[in-house]
């Protein structure tokens, strides 16, 4: 299956949305269902609600009738769905190949399946404008931009890639989930390995400082995967990118983040870059975190959801749009389930709750 600190008001789902949907489902199956909930900046279909309109809170998706969403993830104008068959969706912006359909269509207002990966899928991320997914066999397809090395395939491969590709260079360790930025990626391999590669600037990639000819420091990019040394010794859960910063998060719950923290853009009140990782010991025990533009969002063990950093076109789902500075706690009854799964765009945010009957 990855902003600012917010509280208090995001609402309770209206049930006059939900509610239709409710009764259809149970046609289907008495079972509780689980459903995609969406909301921040509609532009060019991205939230795959069928129009261009943005949201100011939460609204279910009603297009995964029959093969319902187990995760969704969130690009920088696209979003991607992982159903319970391991099928991939996807909707938005298709201008470098990111929906990995057809480069020749623009945009999609609704989700429409990715047909180029040759075996099920158990996870799937997002980046600015390239995608990937990981097949059951632990295997790492890349599509969309790779102008700056992003998709991991070598400085000799093309700089738009609109269909899936495998990632050659990994095929001798298996990949349990990969985290997209806007011009960088990461993954973690079943050994417990954290790797990323791409767009070095603000130390985003978490390898340090290099010194360079003229005696400056400045963050390297890499065209393949490279290890982060800093994690050799700590067991990584979960793992994040944003815009111009990264997450983690730890077996002890505690997350780490590293790239850019300025107050401005950030909310973290402070004005460095981090090109190490470095520990945020503020928050709860946690189990997930997601990285949007500029704003970061944090599940805890309890379920519940912080949320930190720019709230541009409601992002945060709070009601307003003025930036949050430190984490703050979702009420539960926004959502009346807990939480399992959050993504961050670079101004839309979604999750994956419990399901209605």
């Amino acid at each position: 299956m990855a902003s600012a600190f917010w509280r208090s008001s995001v609402r309770r789902i209206s049930k006059s949305v939900l509610e239709p949907l409710i009764h259809r489902r149970r046609w289907y199956s008495s079972k509780p269902r689980r459903f995609a909930a969406l909301w921040g900046n509609g532009d060019y279909g991205r939230l795959g609600l069928g129009s261009l309109e943005s949201r100011w809170k939460p609204t279910v998706c009603p297009f995964f009738r029959d093969d319902h969403p187990v995760s969704i993830v969130c690009g920088g104008a696209h979003t991607l769905f992982l159903t319970e068959s391991g099928r991939v969706f996807a909707t938005g912006l298709n201008n470098f190949g990111q929906l990995g359909i057809t480069s020749s269509k623009s945009h999609t207002l609704v989700p429409v399946e990715i047909f180029g990966l040759p075996e099920k899928v158990v996870e799937i991320s997002a980046g600015y404008h390239h995608s990937c997914a990981i097949t059951d066999n632990g295997k790492l397809f890349v599509w969309g931009d790779n102008s700056s090395g992003q998709l991991g395939l070598g400085r000799k491969a093309g700089k738009t890639v609109s269909s899936p590709t495998k990632v050659d260079c990994l095929v001798d360790v298996t990949v349990r989930m990969a985290a997209l930025g806007a011009e960088h990626s990461i993954v973690v391999t079943d050994e417990g390995n954290v790797l990323s590669w791409g767009a070095g600037g603000a130390g985003r990639l978490g390898h340090g400082h290099q010194s360079s000819i003229l005696g400056f420091y400045v963050s390297s990019s890499e065209c393949t995967p490279r290890l982060i040394k800093y994690f050799d010794a700590i067991k990584i859960k979960r793992i994040a990118a944003g815009m111009l910063h990264s997450a983690c998060v730890d077996e002890q719950g505690i997350v780490y983040i590293f790239g850019e923290r300025t107050v401005k853009k950030m909310g973290f009140g402070r004005t460095n870059n981090a090109s190490t990782p470095s520990a945020m010991k503020e928050l709860p025990f946690s189990s997930a975190v997601a990285c949007g533009g500029y704003h970061t969002c944090v599940i805890t063990s309890e379920g519940e959801l912080y949320t930190w950093g720019s709230n541009e076109n409601g992002c945060l789902g709070l009601g307003f749009t003025d930036m949050v500075r430190t984490p703050q706690c979702v009420k539960k009854s926004s959502f009346r389930f807990p939480v399992s799964e959050v993504s961050c765009g670079w101004k839309h945010t979604a999750v994956i709750s419990g399901g209605w009957n």
